[in-house]
C-alpha cells in the first residue's frame, strides 16, 4: 500500500474513532433531531421544520414558562409532541376566552401576553391546578392543538428536552427559535380573606 493510501486509511480510522467517542454519545445523550409533524405550533413552527432538541439543559435547571419542548405524549409514550410550557408545578392555569391567567403558589397572579399566538380559541374557559411535578403545555395554534386542555397536565418525567435550534428551512434557521418573554405580562397579588368561625 502506498503512503497516500496508508494516510487515507489512518484518517478514516481517526474519523471513525471520533464518531464512536464523540458523535454517537452526543446524539444519544445530549441532542436529538426532531421533525415537526402538523400545524399545532403555527406560526412559530411549521410542518416539516427540522429542529434540534437539547436533552441536557433540564438536568441543571427546571423547565421555564415559555420554553418550547418535545415530550412523550402521556397517553402513548411512543408518540412525541412539541408544545410550549404555560404553567409550572403547583400553579393554577385559568383560561378565559383566550386569556391565560396563572396563579402561582404564593398567590401572585400573572396574566400572560402571548404575541406568538395568532389563532386563539376564544370559546374555551377552564381552570387546571398542577401538582408538584406537572406542567401545563399548549400549542401556539390554539384551535388546532391537542394539549393539556384536552389530556391534562404533562408529567415532568415525560419531557425529552428543549428546542434550541432550527436547522430547516434555512430561511428560518437559528438558535432558540421558539423563545418567548413574558416581560409584558401583568401581575397582581390575590387578596387573602379570612372568615371568622362562630
Amino acid at each position: 500500500m502506498s503512503d497516500s493510501g496508508k494516510g487515507l486509511l489512518k484518517d478514516l480510522s481517526i474519523l471513525a474513532l471520533l464518531i464512536v467517542l464523540v458523535v454517537i454519545p452526543v446524539r444519544a445523550f445530549v441532542v436529538t433531531p426532531f421533525v415537526v409533524d402538523g400545524e399545532s405550533m403555527h406560526p412559530t413552527f411549521e410542518n416539516l421544520d427540522y429542529l434540534i432538541v437539547d436533552e441536557l439543559t433540564y438536568d441543571f435547571h427546571a423547565p421555564a414558562r415559555g420554553d418550547v419542548i418535545v415530550f412523550r405524549y402521556p397517553e402513548d409514550p411512543a408518540i412525541f409532541y412539541i408544545k410550549r410550557i404555560i404553567g409550572l408545578p403547583n400553579e393554577t392555569v385559568s383560561i378565559n376566552h383566550g386569556v391565560i391567567t396563572i396563579t402561582k403558589a404564593d398567590g401572585t397572579q400573572l396574566t400572560l401576553a402571548e404575541p406568538y399566538v395568532v389563532n386563539e380559541d376564544a370559546t374555551y374557559s377552564k381552570s387546571f391546578t398542577l401538582g408538584p411535578a406537572q406542567y401545563f403545555v399548549m400549542g401556539d395554534n390554539r384551535p388546532n392543538s391537542s394539549d393539556s386542555r384536552v389530556w391534562g397536565p404533562l408529567p415532568a418525567k415525560n419531557i425529552v428536552g428543549r428546542v434550541d435550534l432550527r436547522l430547516f428551512p434555512l430561511s428560518k434557521a437559528g438558535l432558540f427559535p421558539g423563545e418567548a418573554s413574558y416581560a409584558n405580562a401583568t401581575s397582581s397579588l390575590l387578596a387573602s380573606t379570612t372568615a371568622a368561625t362562630p
